[in-house]
């Protein structure tokens, strides 16, 4: 930053982060949408993505716990009932676990998260911990990614249903809703960032929370080529061929 920028500069700032270091760039990426994961890859990113789709309402809470303004709740808390749902079975974690069911993986398994890779849950428990101790600005600025996910779902899908005979519509379920959640959490985030971040060390600090919410999603990208592409399987964490299924997968 060279000096106090517009709310058009900040946003311009914020975006520029997005195409610079969101993980749609990372090598992983375009191996999964491209066709070229074994399925035992796509195992490998469904399971340990499970870890952060489960944390994201948890996260979501410490953030509600320090809104003091009533309306401001309202708006936050629907992040939580779109991953949670309203009932048992409904939302965006039940829905990740169908696509988990359909590769393999028991929901017991998948939920224990006994399987996933350390760098995994030190970058999800990472996050949580920065939105539960960091300013309400930083943390709400640090959910800005979703300005870019609709890109990425679309990506996701419709290159994952070119390539992968053992994916459907159906299991991939948990992406159809998502591009109307995450346009209407971003606009409701970018616009509370636009509003809030009015000193230079506020907009630092607002473009800081986001380069660390793109380095959350590089690094478990990063550890699961170097698990599942180079071959470099931690111990404890899941290995091809463990707790799966084939029959009716």
């Amino acid at each position: 930053m060279t000096g106090l920028m517009d709310p058009d500069g900040l946003e311009a700032a914020l975006r520029r982060i997005g195409a610079e270091r969101y993980h749609n760039l990372h090598p992983f990426h375009r191996r999964l949408h491209d066709g070229d994961c074994t399925r035992d890859e796509v195992r490998a990113w469904a399971l340990n993505r499970y870890y952060y789709q489960s944390m994201i309402p948890i996260k979501d809470a410490t953030v509600l716990t320090r809104m003091d303004d009533p309306a401001l709740r309202r708006e936050w808390r629907e992040r939580i009932i779109d991953h949670d749902g309203r009932e048992a079975g409904d939302g965006g974690i039940a829905r990740w676990l169908k696509l988990t069911a359909s590769l393999g993986f028991s929901d017991d398994y998948v939920t224990s998260t006994r399987g996933i890779l350390p760098a995994t849950r030190f970058a999800v428990e990472a996050y949580v911990n920065f939105c539960a101790k960091r300013p309400l600005l930083e943390a709400i600025a640090s959910s800005l990614t979703e300005l870019f996910s609709p890109q990425i779902i679309g990506e996701r899908v419709s290159g994952m249903l070119a390539h992968y005979r053992f994916v459907s519509r159906d299991t991939l379920g948990y992406f159809t809703a998502r591009p109307h959640q995450a346009k209407r959490d971003s606009d409701f985030a970018l616009d509370f960032v636009r509003r809030h971040a009015l000193t230079e060390a506020e907009q630092a600090a607002v473009l800081a929370a986001l380069r660390f919410k793109c380095d959350v999603l590089w690094v478990q990208l990063d550890a699961l080529w170097g698990a599942y592409v180079a071959g470099a399987v931690p111990p404890g964490a899941w290995r091809p061929g463990d707790l799966v299924q084939e029959d009716g997968v």
